[in-house]
């Protein structure tokens, strides 16, 4: 499943974000809302999924690359993001 995604080696900082990008293996789909990131004009059509990973709540930022996720960026959710993970997912049902 590990050659499904793809990233920079560089881009990986786990100082800062305390994630290694190789644990999205384990990012869990079913429990995932995704949305466009339309913050900037970005050159490629850049995704946002908040999901988890075991027992904590991740945000995961990808472009698709023909049959490949590209990781841009992958971390665990800030107390902000939980919460409107979890308002998003009680109003859902």
């Amino acid at each position: 499943m590990l050659d499904f995604f793809e990233w920079t080696p560089s881009k990986e900082d786990t100082s800062t974000h305390g994630v290694a990008f190789a644990s999205v293996v384990g990012f869990d789909w079913d429990t995932a809302i995704e949305a466009r990131d339309n913050r900037f004009a970005y050159p490629e059509v850049r995704t946002i999924a908040v999901g988890y990973v075991a027992d904590r709540l991740h945000v995961l930022v990808f472009t698709r690359r023909g049959e490949k996720v590209r990781i841009i960026s992958f971390r665990k959710a800030n107390r902000r993001e939980l919460a409107q993970y979890v308002e998003f997912t009680e109003q859902m049902g």
